[in-house]
């Protein structure tokens, strides 16, 4: 390594995910899908949820999750 190479995180982050951003709280190099349980690289992360702070692999699941929570609310509300 030289004195311009940074050490790179190793193992899974620990994230608060926030809108529109998220915080941090424990370096690593990914975060796991909270439905498929893949290993989502930080530089990728794209899709999470706020209210129930997981993160998603894609569009596609995120949507899933967000549609089961719609069929999931009383109705009138």
């Amino acid at each position: 390594m030289n004195r311009y190479e940074r050490p790179t995180a190793q193992g899974e982050a620990v994230i608060q995910y926030l809108d529109g951003d998220y915080r941090l709280l424990k370096p690593g190099a990914y975060v796991r899908c909270a439905v498929t349980g893949k290993q989502i690289p930080l530089a990728e992360l794209r899709y999470w949820s706020v209210e129930r702070q997981e993160a998603y692999a894609g569009p596609e699941i995120a949507a899933q999750v967000y549609e089961e929570k719609l069929r999931r609310r009383p109705a009138g509300s």
